[in-house]
This record gives structure tokens, sequence and C-alpha cells, in this order.
């Protein structure tokens, strides 16, 4: 194999936008491959930071693909997994760090190497600039005062 294989991912929203506790319903293909040249397959569900200070990633859903299984000989066609979406943590895209949701499918070969292929998704329905406002007159004493001082 000479090319990079192809992998397509979708979701059943075109959107890509979820709420906590959504199903998310998935299906990947992978092409330009022949089945025997790919020792196994993983699609997960994960979210990671970015911004300063250390990253984190975690993975919510996980799954592996071998051709040993008689239900996976062929790891070329196309497959659906479906996933219970969890309350936390939510995206964010904050200033100082940002909270990103991902399907990412990764190809094993037999020869020893690997392709991955990830797409975004968005995990509850509030921008930060909806919620900002809210924080700041919660957290900010001066406001708080000017609340009481009217009532």
């Amino acid at each position: 194999m000479n090319e990079r294989p192809r992998i397509e991912i979708t979701v059943d929203r075109p959107s890509r936008c979820y709420k906590p506790e959504d199903i998310l319903v998935a299906t990947f293909h992978v092409q330009g491959l022949t089945p025997p040249e790919i020792q196994a397959i993983e699609a997960s569900v994960l979210w990671y930071t970015e911004g300063t200070g250390e990253e984190d990633l975690s993975t919510h859903d996980f799954r592996r693909l071998l051709p040993i299984d008689p239900r996976d000989q062929d790891l070329t066609r196309r497959r659906q997994f479906q996933t219970h979406l969890p309350r936390s943590p939510l995206s964010y895209d904050g200033v100082i760090v940002k909270i990103r949701w991902a399907i990412r499918v990764r190809v094993f070969l037999q020869q020893g190497r690997d392709y991955y292929e990830e797409i975004p998704f968005r995990l509850g329905d509030l921008a930060p600039a909806e919620i900002a406002p809210t924080l700041e007159s919660e957290t900010n004493p001066k406001e708080r005062r000017k609340a009481d001082d009217a009532a």
C-alpha cells in the first residue's frame, strides 16, 4: 500500500451537537485497504483539553475490532456504534482552556503503521458567551451587593 487509507466517519446529527445523556450514533468506513492488510481498528469517543498548562485526555467509549473475531473478519466494511454520552465535561471554548469532544478511528496495519481520523462534536448547547454573564454576576461581590441593595 503506497497511499494513505481513507477513514470516513459520520454521525447521526449533521449539526454534530449533542446534549448531556444523549445517544450518539456514529458510523465509520475504511477505504483503500484490503481486509488482510488490517491488523486492528480502534474506535473511541473521547474528550481532551487545549490551552495553557497540562493537557488532559480521557476516553469515554472504546472499541477494538480484530479480524480473528468471526463478526469482524472484513474490517473494511462500514460499521456502526452508539454510546450514551455523559453529563460532563461539556464542550467549552474558553480563552485559557478549551474542552473538545471527538470520535477517533485508528487503523493498525499488518506492516506496523497506523492511521487515524477524527471528527469533532459538541457536548452541551450553551456557548461560553451565554454562560459567562451568569457566572460573572454570581462570583462578582459588587454585582451581588447591587442586587442586595436594590431588594
